[in-house]
């Protein structure tokens, strides 16, 4: 468990501001962590489909799958020790190579148990997209599950530049890590739920998102549990200041109280466009096709993050 002296370091860390921490990940050249940026303009949501001039279903549902690689790999990884066999990630694209990634030394039976269910549940929901989209899938791309999880921890200040974060280390680095992707994933369902034509697509789309809803109540819930709340109010913060001006994402702590649910003020959950996802996997608040966990960037039409800088 983090000690008292890293929880009073988060504490104080946590006062600066979103701008502050735009410009401190600027300044440590976090950016994106080496993302190319585009010199096409307009946002990710624009990417067309070419016969019907709008974006395709299968195109929303490929860019669900490159996502779902990415947390298939984390969990299977860090249950397992194992990424995904090659016979469930080959496809349109090029194939990409996984970097990082460790069996976790679990100490807590029901968070061991909570990660091999997730896990499960990822590895359903890559097969279940590339069966559905047939031969039109796309490949995994590149993942990198280290140096991405360093960059985000640098900005969002749980520790200092130069230093190391693991989320394979330790069951609580796991929990950080994983929190992470699985807000992410639900309001990017959410978010993509309008553009989804085909309503067989829609309902198999917000069978997903309900999914990704229950593992991230549970993983915050388990954060909450080890009094790790703290840190993922600066994870949020770090996650606010790439995907746009407006103050939605949140933590465990709002008003002083917990918050397992983040909702706005109808008590919804919000939602993020494609490029306000990308943005967060990219690590970057800028117009990139490249970058952080996705270091080439990922397959197919919709690959472009927003410009918010």
């Amino acid at each position: 468990m983090f000690d008292s002296k890293f929880i009073t370091t988060a504490i104080n860390r946590s006062t600066q501001n979103r701008v502050d921490r735009r410009l401190f990940m600027r300044a440590v050249g976090l950016t994106g962590l080496g993302a190319g940026a585009a010199a096409i303009g307009g946002s990710s949501t624009a990417f067309a489909d070419e016969s019907a001039g709008q974006i395709s279903d299968f195109a929303i549902l490929n860019f669900a799958l490159n996502l779902e690689y990415l947390e298939a790999e984390f969990y299977a990884r860090a249950v397992t020790g194992r990424g995904l066999p090659d016979a469930i990630t080959g496809g349109l694209g090029d194939r990409g190579r996984v970097v990082g990634g460790s069996r976790v030394n679990f100490q807590t039976t029901a968070i061991r148990n909570y990660a091999i269910e997730i896990a499960a549940d990822e590895i359903d929901h890559v097969n279940f997209l590339r069966k559905t989209l047939g031969s039109q899938k796309v490949a995994e791309p590149a993942i990198d599950l280290r140096d991405s999880f360093t960059a985000v921890a640098t900005a969002a200040g749980l520790i200092q530049p130069g230093e190391t974060f693991d989320p394979f280390a330790n069951e609580q680095n796991f929990l950080l890590g994983a929190f992470i992707f699985e807000d992410v994933g639900v309001t990017g369902y959410k978010g993509a739920a309008p553009l989804i034509t085909n309503k067989t697509y829609l309902e198999a789309a917000a069978g997903l998102l309900a999914v990704e809803a229950y593992h991230a109540a549970n993983i915050r819930t388990s954060l909450n549990a080890l009094g790790l709340q703290v840190p993922t109010v600066q994870i949020s913060d770090a996650r606010d200041s790439l995907d746009g001006p407006s103050d939605l994402d949140q933590g465990l702590l709002k008003s002083g109280f917990t918050n397992i649910v983040p909702t706005d003020g109808n008590g919804l959950a919000f939602s993020r466009t494609t490029g306000q996802v990308l943005n967060i996997v990219y690590i970057t608040p800028e117009q990139a096709t490249s970058g952080g966990f996705f270091p080439d960037g990922v397959n197919g039409p919709i690959n472009q993050s927003d410009d918010n800088s």
